[in-house]
């Protein structure tokens, strides 16, 4: 019998409901399909006995709690998962086995081969040989980003259900809405949530262990134009589009995605709609340095300010809000909840790999909420796009580590 009979038949079920968010919605959810998978899970929690089983009417989430089993005194740690998955296609998830992967085969996804899962393009199939790995059918993303973690919390609170002569503390837990639109943790309630310090189970490969995240922001900015006809277009046309290239130009021809890596910041323009009447240019941008992350947020004002100088009036308007912070800077100043989580790997014969992160989590803006909330593997590969894949031997792992880490509670 499998160490948790229901880790990949729920992970199973849940990747083919559809919990897309909606980047458009002004509501919380996001999307009416949140909802539904939400309170599915809110009847599933409740099923398997634990109590105080809620929706917080803030934010959505929905909180669980495993009492303790013990009367030693422990701190009360939470494991928070989300449910939504990204701007890819969630309908008619049709997940793919393969079993005893040789590490070097070209996996077909498609029926028609289009599309293939080849070590030469992801060497990170090497590492999974011998194993079982679960994909798309090429048409649809996988959605093991988040609902893999989703089912290893569940797996670890069943286990230790299970074992009652696992002495533990009280354990939260939450599953919420949104993360992927990164409006999630903007309504978190640490109030109601209750724990001491808690884990977002929502990273990539087997070992991962984040505390260190982007400093971000999202700038937009409005150019407004002059649109005559170009036959008299001579010292009258002010061309927005145009404005857009020479704005965009100004920033550092460098500092882009898809030229730095590891700590290097950047400016990443995402979307840009125009005419010569008016622009309309949105980025985001990131830098793990909080230094350095408002010195660029100061460059990028700064090149509106001086283009509406030299054109002798403000035709370019930026709008920036910052969206989340490193909550390395939070973390490290009492690194325990760090040291727990990389023991509780090293038990269960998990190395480590710590790095910073070029990205966010919810655990970005919970730890500046003042609950200390690091991020742990859950195991998808290339999330957000047809090309994921997940091993079950790392989502055991991963519900290894969580129990492991309820255990080392106790002996603090």
């Amino acid at each position: 019998m499998a160490k948790y009979p229901e880790l990949i038949s729920n992970f199973l079920k849940f990747v083919k409901i559809n919990t897309r968010s909606d980047p458009n919605s002004n509501t919380v959810p996001s999307a009416d399909r949140e909802t539904a998978f939400l309170n599915m899970l809110k009847d599933l929690l409740t099923k398997m006995g634990l109590s105080n089983v809620h929706t917080n009417k803030q934010s959505a989430y929905v909180f669980a709690t495993l009492p303790a089993n013990t009367e030693q005194k422990a701190a009360t740690v939470g494991f928070i998962s989300h449910i939504d998955t990204a701007d890819f296609n969630a309908d008619h998830v049709n997940p793919q086995i393969v079993e005893n992967y040789d590490g070097q085969s070209v996996i077909p996804l498609d029926r028609n081969g289009e599309y293939t899962l080849d070590f030469k393009t992801f060497p990170s199939l090497k590492k999974y040989r011998g194993q079982t790995l679960i994909t798309t059918d090429g048409n649809t993303l996988l959605g093991a980003d988040d609902k893999a973690g989703v089912a290893e919390i569940i797996s670890a609170i069943a286990y230790l259900q299970a074992h009652p002569d696992i002495k533990h503390g009280t354990i939260k837990v939450g599953f919420g809405p949104d993360e992927e639109i990164g409006t999630s943790a903007d309504h978190f309630d640490v109030a109601d949530f209750g724990a001491d310090f808690a884990y977002t189970v929502d990273g990539g490969p087997l070992g991962d262990l984040n505390y260190e995240t982007f400093n971000a922001a999202e700038a937009k900015v409005s150019i407004k134009g002059t649109d005559v006809h170009p036959a008299e277009a001579k010292g009258v046309m002010v061309n927005a589009i145009q404005l857009g290239m020479d704005f965009h130009a100004a920033l550092p021809e460098y500092d882009r995605p898809e030229r730095t890596a590891g700590r290097q910041g950047f400016y990443h323009i995402y979307d840009f709609q125009g005419s010569v009447d008016h622009a309309n240019l949105t980025y985001i941008i990131r830098d793990h340095d909080r230094d350095r992350f408002e010195a660029r947020k100061r460059l990028f004002e700064g090149i509106a300010d001086q283009m509406n100088k030299d054109l002798g009036e403000k035709r370019l308007t930026v709008k920036m809000k910052d969206q989340y912070y490193n909550m390395g800077e939070i973390i490290t100043k009492d690194p325990t909840v760090v040291k727990l989580a990389e023991q509780a790997m090293k038990n269960v014969d998990v190395t480590p790999h710590i790095f910073a992160v070029r990205g966010g989590t919810d655990g970005s803006k919970i730890s500046y909420m003042g609950l200390p909330t690091p991020n742990l593997f859950a195991g998808g590969e290339n999330m957000h796009g047809r090309f994921e894949y997940v091993s079950e031997q790392t989502m055991v792992k991963a519900t290894d580590v969580l129990i492991e880490i309820v255990k080392l509670i106790l002996q603090k």
